[in-house]
């Protein structure tokens, strides 16, 4: 029952990205014509390595303490 669940659960989320694959992409055109997609792929590449950095430096320090205790 659970496998049937979830292979319902992915067929309706694939059918609902494929609902909206007609839809207009105009802000994402816009960015496109502008240049400035580059800027906003650039603002999450720098979001997404800090956040792997903070949470490295947090892995070490968890095991730093660990290891004394």
């Amino acid at each position: 029952m659970k496998k049937l669940s979830v292979l319902l659960l992915l067929t309706l989320s694939s059918i609902a990205a494929f609902a909206q694959e007609n839809s207009g992409n105009g802000m994402a055109n816009e960015f496109y014509k502008s240049g400035r997609i580059y800027v906003v792929i650039t603002t999450i590449t720098v979001i997404f390595v800090g956040l792997a950095i903070y949470l490295f430096s947090i892995d070490r320090r968890l095991k730093k303490i660990e290891k004394s205790n």
